[in-house]
């Protein structure tokens, strides 16, 4: 099994030196980087703040997504089941 892992992470290097990486797409993973490392901070910002206020906000991929792709309303939406939905 690792043989196989192995082989095709050799093949996809491989073409990727000769093909080359698609603009296209380097472009859109790089502002995916981007979001999802602004929702990091933006989630852990609130729960700097939050905390005072006894909220907090668990940061992992899924939060972190929503935070970066929805900005201020996904913190909101994050919050609401925070208090709402999970006691």
């Amino acid at each position: 099994m690792n043989i196989w892992v192995i082989a095709g992470l050799l093949i996809l290097i491989v073409l990727l030196l000769t093909k080359g990486i698609p603009l296209k797409f380097s472009r859109v993973l790089g502002q995916g980087v981007v979001k999802v490392t602004i929702g990091v901070l933006f989630l852990f910002f609130f729960n700097l703040f939050g905390a005072s206020l006894g909220l907090h906000i668990p940061i992992n991929i899924f939060t972190a997504v929503v935070a970066g792709l929805l900005g201020v309303p996904g913190i909101a939406s994050l919050t609401a089941i925070h208090i709402f939905i999970l006691p």
